[in-house]
């Protein structure tokens, strides 16, 4: 299970896949709009969160029905991904080898840029969560 004390940051839903690229625009703002620790600086994590979110959209709008949710949340160290679906037949699956171009790889890559990640069930919808660092404060 994700962290259970992160706080909202913002909340999309998706209905198809032109909408990708509009989240990954919307989720750099957020992340950029963050308050941060004194020095500290995001450097890779937007781009790491915008990579995983559209791997996880993009499993949840081909292999559910719409609507796909994503949320952003946030815990005093950490950014946390949440991209649910209402799908409870298919289970997220890590597959270790594909043929180039099979697909299929987008939770190696979850696991490959997020510090932590999982997926649970909340009775009607499927959760699939990714967490990712929050860098810490440079020494002044």
């Amino acid at each position: 299970m994700p962290p259970e004390a992160a706080v909202d940051v913002q909340h999309w839903v998706l209905d198809s896949f032109a909408e990708l690229q509009q989240l990954r625009a919307a989720l750099f703002a957020a992340l950029n709009g963050e308050p941060m620790p004194p020095g500290g600086e995001l450097d890779a994590v937007p781009e790491q969160v915008a990579i995983v979110a559209t791997e996880l959209a993009t499993n949840a709008l081909r292999h559910a029905r719409p609507p796909t949710r994503v949320d952003l949340r946030r815990t005093e160290y950490t950014f946390v991904l949440d991209v649910a679906d209402e799908d409870l037949n298919t289970v997220p699956e890590n597959v270790d080898r594909r043929p180039s171009g099979a697909g299929g790889m987008g939770l190696h890559i979850v696991s490959e840029l997020a510090s932590a990640a999982g997926w649970y069930t909340d009775g009607h919808c499927k959760h699939v969560w990714a967490e990712f660092g929050i860098p810490p404060a440079t020494p002044a």
